[in-house]
């Protein structure tokens, strides 16, 4: 017999686990912007370079799968407003500006941005997973915003030296 954690002790567990965030955004069949904050966002592969979301039906959802094409915002560490706006809490001054490059709408403040179009799509439970192939990409520096145990985090902590950290990969390991 399969025993399942209850939701709140696997949501907690889960969130001990350290993400960037992200915005991921696209145009309905309708040409309206939609976005979506998210966690759920992984590379796949360099070759060619790949990337993963995972998201909950809704109305990004929707254009993803109409239009099999998103991209992928990595918020920087003062951008807390705008992860909470597309989580659903809106900004007192509207929508945050997006740029479109290439058919892709960007958050201009991104410190990584990635154009995408849908190679696969996996329903699993009430999520799909869509797999894209990275189009577009850009980057600047800055430090990421963060999320852990359920909230924002400003940047990525301390660098470990080093000294104190086993070389990668150990010798012996196959990669």
């Amino acid at each position: 017999m399969s025993h399942h954690p209850d939701a709140a002790s696997f949501r907690a567990a889960a969130s001990r686990f350290s993400t960037g965030v992200t915005v991921v955004t696209s145009r309905g069949a309708d040409g309206a912007a939609v976005g979506m904050t998210a966690n759920s966002f992984t590379t796949v592969s360099m070759q060619p370079p790949t990337v993963l979301v995972s998201l909950k039906r809704g109305r990004t959802w929707q254009a993803v799968s109409e239009t099999r094409r998103y991209a992928v915002n990595v918020l920087a560490a003062d951008d807390v407003a705008i992860g909470r706006h597309f989580a659903g809490t809106p900004l007192a001054q509207g929508t945050p500006a997006l740029d479109e490059h290439d058919g892709f709408l960007l958050l201009p403040q991104a410190i990584a941005q990635f154009g995408c179009a849908v190679v696969n799509a996996v329903e699993i439970a009430d999520h799909t997973l869509f797999i894209g192939e990275v189009r577009w990409c850009r980057h600047q520096d800055g430090l990421p915003l963060a999320f852990y145990a359920s909230r924002f985090r400003k940047g990525v902590g301390a660098e470990i030296s080093p000294s104190d950290a086993l070389a990668y990969p150990a010798e012996g390991w196959t990669i």
